[in-house]
């Protein structure tokens, strides 16, 4: 993989923030000066808390942790294949964040690739997008009837003030299906066939779940597709202090955390080759021109998940992990574009988008 210099990544966000972007209506250089603001002021990693954390046997409590739920998904899945150990190759462009570690709830050594960038689990706030809905349902399977590579995403909230583990918040988040559309918002131009009214009432790829004891959440979606503009990424919003109604949606609270996660590129390049991806006919946007990740890379931060592939190919599914930092104190705004109700979906007027805007 080629290694980007900081400079590059800067003269590459530059250069995209005055290109059309795929996300109609938005400021970007409104949106990195927001970002850039933030960060000015803001704890930027979790490099302070690895002493705690090792202290506190987090470390021993995730890799057990993370080897356990790699053997759930693997059985959940019907695979019985397990992969040799690669290892795992320091710009978050130019680290292979995948591990091949044929891994159970006894394996050695699974730490030096869980915690190998213990000082980059970064709390970077960036943009929600114009496809986020509200009211999503809390459940951990998001792929109804959508085809792709099944990827399941384990995810871990800690606090950057106190270093421990964030419990029950709700982590909010959405992808496109593997043709790059996104479910539950107006069709349109840049999201599919803007004939298509049914759009707005579809739920795939969406959905929220509660971080347990120790600030884990899971859920089981496919790789994303791309877009025009964009490269591969899921969306992700925390929220905190909230109400879950009879219905089994989430409502109320504030936003601590809004981000986008991402994938290294020689996973996608894999990926992309199998069908249904191989049905898109949109131009592939790479992560080192992607906007989004220059940004936060810039500022900082490591926004890729570590994964590891549970069977011997692509095909056979992806179990993919992440730490993010939040700030339990802070409190965002984000424009929804549409909202799930008991009759469907609603468009919002001139919703959609927004990035860590403090309320």
């Amino acid at each position: 993989m080629v290694r980007l210099s900081l400079s590059a990544v800067l003269a590459t966000s530059s250069f995209l923030s005055q290109i059309i972007l795929a996300h109609p209506g938005h400021n970007v250089e409104e949106e990195i000066a927001e970002r850039e603001a933030f960060f000015a002021n803001s704890p930027r990693d979790l490099s302070h808390c690895t002493e705690i954390l090792k202290k506190r046997g987090t470390e021993d409590k995730n890799r057990e942790r993370i080897a356990r739920a790699i053997a759930k998904a693997r059985d959940d899945l019907g695979i019985t294949k397990r992969r040799a150990l690669k290892a795992r190759a320091t710009s978050p462009l130019s680290i292979s964040h995948h591990s091949g570690l044929d891994v159970t709830p006894t394996t050695t050594g699974v730490e030096d690739i869980i915690f190998s960038n213990a000082s980059c689990v970064l709390s970077t706030e960036g943009e929600v997008g114009p496809f986020w809905v509200s009211g999503e349902y809390i459940r951990t399977d998001l792929r109804e009837t959508q085809p792709g590579i099944p990827i399941v995403i384990d995810g871990q909230f800690l606090d950057t003030t106190t270093c421990k583990p964030v419990t029950n918040l709700y982590w909010d988040v959405w992808n496109c299906n593997s043709t790059g559309v996104y479910g539950g918002v107006s069709a349109s131009a840049q999201n599919g066939n803007a004939g298509d009214t049914s759009n707005i009432n579809k739920t795939f790829l969406r959905g929220l779940q509660p971080t347990d004891s120790e600030g884990v959440a899971q859920f089981t979606t496919i790789f994303p597709g791309h877009y025009s503009g964009r490269t591969t990424h899921i969306h992700v919003v925390a929220h905190e202090g909230g109400s879950v109604l009879a219905n089994g949606t989430y409502t109320g609270g504030k936003i601590t955390h809004i981000g986008q996660l991402f994938f290294d590129q020689s996973l996608i390049t894999q990926v992309y080759k199998t069908s249904p991806y191989t049905q898109s006919t949109t131009t592939l946007t790479t992560n080192a021109q992607d906007r989004v990740v220059a940004t936060e890379i810039a500022a900082g931060s490591d926004p890729f998940f570590n994964y590891v592939l549970l069977g011997d190919t692509v095909s056979d599914g992806i179990f993919a992990w992440v730490t993010m930092g939040i700030n339990q104190g802070a409190s965002y705004t984000a424009s929804a574009a549409a909202k799930l109700t008991s009759g469907g979906g609603v468009p919002v007027s001139g919703g959609g988008g927004g990035g860590p805007g403090k309320v």
